[in-house]
């Protein structure tokens, strides 16, 4: 066997042992408390908490590991927004008819609304920093 073939295996074991353990950890990933600042939507309040200034929606979903990584992640943009914007999150289990208005197909997907009209989307996990830098662009 040749060495450059044995280095090759060692590389797949090696990734396959980190990939094993990162599932693992995320699977046992558990949620994190709610912050105050962040509003819960529903069918009932969506339009009227859009309507007006500055509202970063978080579409996510129990199930969803990288939702819950995101979780921490909107406390503190929640936290630090300096009442220049509000933060959302809206279930897609408990309303899927509004995810599919918005056109959101994975989570989790953040859709930035400024006086009702979306804005900015991103989708997947995005940082603190960069969620406050798109914010203050609005």
């Amino acid at each position: 066997m040749s060495t450059t073939l044995i280095i090759v295996i060692a590389l797949v074991v090696l990734f396959v042992a980190y990939m094993v353990v990162s599932l693992r950890r995320m699977k046992n990933l558990s949620n994190v408390p709610q912050s105050e600042k962040i509003i819960t939507l529903t069918d009932k309040n969506l339009q009227q908490q859009l309507k007006s200034g500055l509202v970063l929606v978080d579409f996510w979903a129990e199930w969803c590991m990288p939702c819950k990584v995101m979780g921490p992640i909107l406390n503190d943009v929640a936290e630090n927004t300096g009442g220049q914007a509000r933060v959302a999150k809206l279930n897609v289990d408990h309303y899927p008819a509004i995810s599919s208005k918005y056109g959101v197909r994975n989570i989790p997907t953040l859709v930035l609304f400024k006086n009702g009209k979306e804005v900015e989307r991103f989708v997947g996990i995005k940082q603190k920093d960069f969620l406050l830098k798109q914010l203050q662009k609005h």
